[in-house]
């Protein structure tokens, strides 16, 4: 998810803010399984296409985890349907 990390640079960042913040983060790899997993998901909430392919994403990630999960996400009707509702989902 490197590029999903990207797209939250804005430009303002300085380059040792930015290598902090990265270093505080635990990225995810994702992979053919995870891809298939996502796809699954969209398919099952009859969403498709590149404006779904993130959250799907991060849906795979957030089912990964263990003990209770909050996912935060400017778009929290897309997401809450791609996550059990174990899951909580927040708006940022």
């Amino acid at each position: 998810m490197r590029e999903t990390v990207l797209t939250a640079y804005d430009g303002r960042t300085t380059g040792q803010r930015w290598d902090w913040v990265l270093s505080r983060l635990e990225v995810a790899d994702i992979g053919k399984d995870e891809a298939r997993l996502a796809r699954r998901l969209l398919a099952d909430a009859k969403l498709h296409g590149h404006k779904y392919a993130i959250d799907a994403i991060l849906a795979v990630v957030a089912r990964r985890q263990k003990g209770q999960v909050t996912v935060f996400t400017s778009d929290v009707d897309d997401l809450v349907r791609l996550v059990p509702g174990s899951i909580v989902v927040k708006k940022v």
